[in-house]
């Protein structure tokens, strides 16, 4: 116990939680060996301390440590940063040089974001891993290193090999020891203590009095989230300490820059966040409602063109409009009753009631009239005009039919639907 206060004290780390502990246990116990160490945790927690832990307690610590972060290389030039170039081996290598397996020779390379390595890289280093063999890029030459690797993610493994962005036996072979950092909402216990200690050094930073919390203020602090873990508390930290204009800060004062979570109840603001809840309800409400004002306008339309221009035009022209209100093109219904099935859905005639050739010979411009009086029911309308069709014709309901444009059956069912 006396050693890992003495690593926390030189290495600067703050808290007392049992699993921080216990992962510094660890890095001490692995040390002197050469095995390699795959450190996990969220982004945040500090995993960048524990391979400094490692390499000055191994027998590597007189040579090279070097920290590479993966992910703020890019992809193109990954490899030649970790193994080196060849003078010529792409555009702009006016010269050779070496990467950091090279660098680090006998010393420790610590490789933070490991799981954002493109899979091309991570076949090279799994050969590192297996025999400490590498090549360089625009080279045939095979070299050879010594090092220790410690590895660090914040992505689950376990999901990404699924994914099939990270190769498992690469994993195998880095985590041949594991070490889990826990989360900051898992440490609630040093969350006052690392307050304080930022709180000091940045008091002494920029020259003012130090920042003190008041007892309710530290409980707020203590029951955030912190998604962020401590990269966030010390950022909000720091905003604290230049900001407020009192040096002692209480709960209320707190609140406004701790981290919000959803899973937590909210404590300031409630009433304002169910407002603008209420606000957004209404205007996806509205958006709804003025859609539907849109497709009803759409379908008037389309009734009025179906009633003046006949079906082939009308299917050459607002293709658009019919397949966005039937779901179905009308050159693909298979017969002509699928057509006049759509169509008697609106309850309107399967075919024009006004085509070029009919309306010589009917003396009711139907499609005008609706024209001019949109509010008419087109209901009443069909009535009137299937009326005074039969009445033209002596009731006999062959020829009736042939002057409206429509089949004998179906003048028959209208007939009986009107009770005409």
């Amino acid at each position: 116990m006396e050693q890992i206060q003495s690593i926390k004290q030189r290495f600067e780390i703050i808290g007392s939680n049992d699993s921080l502990n216990r992962s510094i246990e660890k890095c001490i116990q692995v040390a002197p060996t050469d095995i390699s160490v795959l450190i996990t945790g969220e982004s945040g927690v500090g995993k960048e301390s524990l391979p400094k832990i490692i390499h000055s307690l191994s027998h590597r610590k007189h040579a090279k440590y070097i920290a590479v972060n993966c992910g703020a290389i890019p992809e193109g030039t990954i490899d030649s940063e970790l193994f080196g170039h060849e003078k010529g081996a792409f555009t702009g290598a006016t010269q050779a040089r070496d990467g950091y397996f090279q660098e680090a020779d006998g010393g420790t390379i610590f490789l933070d974001e490991v799981g954002e390595l493109p899979l091309t890289t991570q076949v090279r280093l799994l050969r590192v891993l297996e025999n400490g063999e590498y090549i360089k890029v625009g080279s045939s030459q095979v070299q050879k290193t010594n090092v220790r690797i410690v590895a660090a993610t914040n992505v689950k493994m376990s999901e990404a090999i699924q994914k099939n962005k990270f190769r498992e036996d690469l994993y195998y072979r880095l985590s041949t020891i594991e070490i889990s950092l826990p989360p900051l909402r898992e440490r609630k216990g040093d969350i006052h203590l690392l307050f304080r200690k930022f709180a000091a050094d940045f008091a002494q930073k920029y020259r003012m009095p130090t920042l003190r919390l008041t007892e309710d203020a530290v409980k707020a602090l203590e029951n955030s989230p912190w998604p962020g873990n401590i990269r966030q508390l010390k950022n909000v930290t720091e905003q604290v300490s230049i900001l407020e204009q009192k040096r002692e800060v209480d709960r209320s004062a707190l609140l406004p820059y701790l981290p919000k979570s959803s899973n937590l109840p909210s404590v300031v603001g409630s009433t304002e966040s169910s407002s603008s809840d209420f606000a957004n309800e209404r205007e996806i409400l509205y958006k709804v409602l003025f859609d539907m004002k849109n497709d009803l306008n759409d379908l008037k339309k389309l009734t009025l063109e179906l009633l003046k221009n006949g079906k082939a035009s009308v299917q050459d022209e607002q293709k658009n409009l019919i397949d966005k209100i039937y779901g179905k093109d009308p050159e693909d219904f298979e017969t002509e009753e699928d057509f006049e099935e759509q169509l008697e859905i609106l309850q309107i005639p399967e075919k024009s009631q006004v085509t070029k050739e009919v309306a010589p010979k009917v003396d009711y411009d139907f499609a005008e009239e609706i024209e001019e009086e949109e509010t008419l029911s087109l209901h009443d309308k069909e009535i009137e005009l299937i009326k005074k069709s039969l009445e033209r014709n002596q009731g006999k309901r062959k020829p009736a039919a042939r002057e409206l444009g429509i089949s004998e059956r179906t003048l028959y069912r209208k007939i009986k639907q009107y009770d005409l």
